[in-house]
């Protein structure tokens, strides 16, 4: 059985007690980070075997826990922070699964995509995810002309070096959009920011911000 466990994004209070169990009860780890997650267990006081699995070596490390799996051990696979599976490669293991015949079962808990749509105030009947947006500029403003056309909200992570960057092109494309900047959720330092895009490119264009982001856009109907 496969158990496919949200972790904190930030903030270790926000695991669950299901979670806690499941990690505690499985037989081995399947880790996208093993150092974020032994930061978690040595907080919770946890000790489990780990098997690292990240992005690259996917294919070959699937065979081993699909090994694992087959004899009968119980794995709980974690991703470095929040809910497997969002811009990362664990859905190569629980496809292997289901074609398998293993049971899957998730362990919801922390995700920056709904900690972020919950706190945007932006209308969700209907949103795009795209995680993580093309790194280079003429990428870039080829993607965001695209998105623009999009009725509805966008949300999308960014790295802390590439930040300031995407709000220039963003704010060549659609400077009058609503934007929701959410910075180092569920941390210390954790900011929300709303405004249009040209607001929000004027006031934080020369600053030194630092962490992760999760952007929302507003769709063309969210004036």
């Amino acid at each position: 059985m496969l158990f496919i466990v949200a972790t904190p994004i930030g903030n270790l209070e926000d695991i669950t007690f299901r979670a806690l169990n499941v990690l505690r009860d499985v037989d081995f780890v399947v880790s996208e980070d093993t150092r974020e997650t032994r930061k978690l267990f040595t907080h919770f006081q946890i000790h489990k075997p780990m098997i690292s699995y990240y992005r690259g070596c996917e294919k070959i490390k699937s065979q081993q826990i699909l090994k694992l799996l087959k004899e009968g051990k119980k794995i709980a696979l974690v991703c470095d922070r929040g809910t497997p599976g969002i811009s990362d490669p664990a859905h190569y293991i629980v496809r292997m699964c289901h074609e398998n015949k293993i049971t899957v079962v998730p362990i919801p808990g922390p995700s920056a995509l709904t900690a972020a749509l919950s706190v945007c105030g932006l209308p969700l009947d209907r949103f795009s995810f795209y995680g993580f947006i093309p790194r280079k500029k003429k990428e870039k403003l080829e993607f965001f002309e695209e998105i623009s056309k999009t009725e509805s909200p966008c949300i999308f992570f960014e790295s802390v070096h590439r930040f300031i960057d995407t709000l220039e092109v963003l704010n060549r494309v659609v400077p009058d959009r609503k934007l929701v900047v959410c910075r180092e959720l569920t941390k210390k330092f954790e900011q929300v920011i709303y405004g249009t895009v040209s607001e929000l490119f004027n006031e934080l264009s020369k600053s030194k911000m630092k962490g992760e982001f999760v952007l929302i856009l507003g769709g063309k109907q969210c004036y």
